[in-house]
Order: C-alpha cells, then structure tokens, then sequence
C-alpha cells in the first residue's frame, strides 16, 4: 500500500465546492500570469538565432505515459520550446497495452526516431515510462547530434515527482479520466501550469474542483480537447443571419465506442504484471483486483475509471458549441442506453449494469433560454446510433455520414462533419462556406501545441483555459449519471450543483475515495 497523499486532507463528503454556475462571458480576464513563472535570460546570452535557450523553454513532466502520451510525444519533442525532464507512470514497461493496430505506434515512433528497427519484433504494444524515457533520451540525441543523453528523470508516483523535480514548469496530464482531477489539482497547487486531456474530470464535483484550484492558483492551464472554434463561428454566423430561423436543436454523432465496453465484471483475477503498480494505477479509485479490462484505452469503458464515448469524443466536437453559443450547464439530461441480455441456464434476461457505459446511447440535454436564444436541445448519439435522415437528404437521395453535426431551426437546417467542417445550408441553393481539406489530427495536435507553447511562455491563457469548461463538464459528468441510472431523466440546478428530481443520483457527482486520497 502506498502511503497516504500529502496534497488532501479532506473527506469524501467535503468534495463538493460550493462554487456558483459558471458564466462564460466573465469567467476570465486576460491578464493571468503563471505562478511557476519563468526567469529569461536574453537569447543573445545563450545562444544564435534559431536556438532557444534552457532558461526559456518549458520543462515538462509527462504524467501517464500509455500509447497516446507515446502518440503525441515526437511533436512535443520537435519544439525548440519545450524540454520533457520527467517521466511518470504506474508502469515501469509493459507490452500489452492496447492500440488500433498491431505495430501501427511502434512503427510511428521509430519513424520519428529514423530508426525504422526501433524495439521491432518485440512483444505486443509498448508504453510505461521507460519506455517514454528512451524515446525521449534517444530523440535529444539525435537533436543534439550527442552520443548520450540523460536528462528525463523517471517516477511511479506523481506525488514524488511533485516533491522532487522543483525544475518542472508544466504538467501533461496522460493518465486514465479517474486520476485527471487528482493529479491536476496537485500540480496546480504546486505552482505548474498544467495540460490534461480528456475529459477534466470524470465526476462532476471533481471537475469543479479542477476549475476553483485553477482559478484560486492562477497558473496557465490548457484542455488539450479544446479548440479555438473557427468552423463553429462560421455556423454562428449564418444563424445570426437568419439563415435557418431561430436555433432550436443541435445533434451530433460519433461511431464511438472502438473499445470495448465490457458486460461484466471480470471475475477471473490474473495476477499484476511485473513493473505495474496495480495500487498507484488505482488511486482515488477503491481497491479491487488487478485484470487487465480495466487497464490502458479499455479504461474509459468503465464509469469509476473513464467517460465513455462521449467524454472521448464529445469535447473535441462540442467545447466550441458550448463557447460560441455560450452554453451554461443544462437543466435537464435524460438518456437511452442500449443493454444487452445473457442466458442464465436457458433463461434469458436483460444484464443490470451500472458500472460500465452502453455499448450504445442517445443523450438529450436541455438548455435554458438565455439573452435573445430561446430554449435549446443538444443530441449526441454514439455506437452508430444517428438522428433520422433530414428529408432535404431524402430528396437528393443522400444518408446521413456515420459522423457528424446538424443545427436545426424553425426554418433550415445546416449538416456539417463531425466537429463543424464543410458546413452546408440543406435545401438552398446559398453559396457553401469554403471547402477545407480533412487536417490529419496529427497536423491540428501540432496547431494546437504551438498554441499553448505561445500562451504557457506568455503566462496568458489559452481558448482551452479549466475556467471554461465548467458547462461542458458538467453536461458530460450529468450524462454518465443519467446512463447509470439505466436512463433516468436528471433536473439539475447548477447553483447548488445537485440533482433535484432524483436525490439518489447525487451520489454519482462524486466518488467513494481511497483512504488518504480524498480531495479538497
């Protein structure tokens, strides 16, 4: 057993901070400078042009280290402007990770590497720390045409590694979603500047919680989902203009979940990997026993360790949404898992899960009028489940992608790709925005990072600043809850952060802690 956190002292009833709702016009001024800032030494002191000096790079701590972290480090490490000095991870190195091709991630880092052999024919999928370490170690060297280098410390606990690399200005958080508001909140009371990635949190007081350290700390945060919404203005703007009437629904569908997202428990109990620290994996988590369903891209199937496919996939398609339409958090969420049936014997009945997501669903959120916008509905549908085809695509003898966006007035509609591109008034003749060439997520991760390098150098923030994401936190964290319940509709009054219709369903907002994890 690990020793107790350092960072909390509270108890699982104290989590829930009493902060008000979110407003997204105020939430903000521009002026944030970093607690952890940097001191500069001229350019010309250091270095010619081109070469950034160490005293004004970023140095960062990545703190879970599976095949996304893996996946987005060459770009991190091909900008002159940030140095990765830390590595951490529950494992050491491990082979059975989970990916979408067998040798797809490996071959994408020996590229980066221009060592095409690069651990070829090694077992299964890598990650773990050391792992990010060598890739790390071997990509400096070759950037420095060095013969050794050994500047990436590695670290099992992110406690420890608070504690000791007091050289760190920046966090990426990589872990699965159960330890995103724990480790944030940590390194944000620590002075860093912190990235993290999908979703803030996965439980609704938590993701409050992220949002008042960040504010109280005022270091420079960043949502890696985020994005600055261009394709969505563009859509604002013909609304605004009256080009489908007043905006009355909003649908969006994805074909995730690609995992899958388990029936049952496992009741099997292999034993823990060697290198794999089974206990700090768990963290806030209560303890159960180790199985490998519930570990590295698998997790986010499971409500006590992911956000399933809406967490996935919805804060990249829906954080403009909720910013250019100036979304608070909504006042109703009901949803319709599918379920699945097992025999028992020769009987056949419907299997009561409340601890894994649906293999497919349909939510509704409902958004209070607001300014001169009227009441308005948001659909996400997931598991190839998609709204009925528009009749303007009856006509022309079109089908609905198995991705995509619909705004829906009293007058029009506009489709458009999954996260806004190539937008187009259905049944008009207007003249379409114009046309953008599918981005390789690759080359929008690259945007993305110059972005926030600018921004986290600057002390300012970014259009992914924790402070905006409390309405999208919230409707995502009300939806699980709603799907636990087996599709309950949930009231919810944001003032008091509490489900008023269901008073049994508040015990979701939160988690039952570990001893000595507990969040305050």
């Amino acid at each position: 057993m690990n020793p107790p956190s350092k960072m909390s002292t509270g108890k699982a009833s104290d989590a829930r901070p009493r902060t008000p709702p979110l407003s997204r016009r105020k939430f903000l001024t521009r002026t944030t400078t970093t607690a952890a800032a940097l001191t500069v030494v001229p350019r010309h002191v250091l270095g010619g042009p081109g070469v950034v000096p160490p005293s004004e790079k970023l140095t960062i701590a990545m703190i879970g280290c599976g095949t996304q972290a893996l996946r987005e480090l060459p770009s991190l490490l091909a900008t002159p402007e940030v140095q990765v000095v830390a590595a951490c991870d529950p494992v050491k190195e491990g082979h059975n990770y989970v990916d979408w091709s067998k040798d797809g991630l490996r071959s994408e880092i020996a590229q980066s590497l221009g060592n095409p052999e690069w651990r070829r024919g090694e077992p299964g999928i890598p990650g773990g720390r050391d792992v990010l370490k060598e890739v790390v170690e071997l990509t400096y060297v070759k950037q420095r045409s060095a013969s050794k280098f050994n500047g990436c410390a590695c670290y099992a606990d992110f406690r420890e590694l608070l504690e000791k690399q007091s050289d760190i200005t920046t966090v990426k958080i990589m872990t699965p979603d159960h330890l995103h508001a724990t480790v944030a909140i940590a390194a944000m009371k620590k002075g860093k500047q912190v990235l993290v990635h999908k979703p803030l949190a996965n439980r609704l007081h938590e993701a409050r919680l992220v949002i008042e350290t960040a504010r109280k700390t005022g270091v420079a945060t960043h949502f890696l989902p985020a994005s600055d919404g261009a394709r969505i203005k563009t859509i604002k703007a013909w609304i605004d203009q009256g080009m489908i009437g007043k905006l009355r629904e909003i649908h969006n569908w994805s074909n995730r979940p690609v995992w899958p997202q388990f029936a049952k428990i496992p009741t099997d109990t292999p034993p823990v990997p060697e290198g794999f620290d089974w206990t700090l994996w768990l963290g806030p988590s209560l303890d159960r026993p180790y199985h490998p369903n519930y570990t590295h891209a698998v997790f986010r199937g499971w409500y006590e360790f992911g956000g399933g496919a809406l967490a996935d996939m919805g804060h990249y398609s829906l954080w403009p949404v909720f910013t250019e339409f100036d979304l608070d958090a909504p006042v109703c969420v009901e949803s319709h898992p599918a379920h699945l049936c097992a025999l028992t014997g020769n009987v056949s009945g419907r299997i009561k899960n409340d601890y894994s997501f649906p293999p497919a669903c349909t939510i509704r959120f409902k958004f209070a009028a607001k300014g001169h916008r009227p009441p308005l509905e948001l659909f996400w549908y997931d598991g190839s489940m998609k709204p009925p085809t528009p009749e303007e695509l009856d006509h022309e003898n079109q089908e609905l992608a198995a991705e995509g966006m619909m705004f829906v007035g009293d007058k029009g509609k506009i489709l458009a790709e999954f996260r806004g591109e190539n937008p187009r008034v259905l049944g008009k003749q207007s003249r379409p925005a114009e046309r953008e060439e599918s981005a390789s997520s690759r080359g929008a991760q690259r945007e993305a990072l110059r972005s926030w390098t600018a921004a986290f150098k600057a002390g300012k923030s970014t259009w992914g600043d924790f402070r905006l994401a409390g309405p999208i936190s919230e409707a995502f964290n009300l939806a699980a809850v709603s799907l636990r319940m087996g599709g309950k509709r949930l009231l919810y009054d944001a003032t008091t952060a509490q489900i008023t219709n269901v008073p049994e369903a508040n015990k979701y907002l939160t988690r039952e802690y570990r001893k000595g994890w507990e969040l305050s």
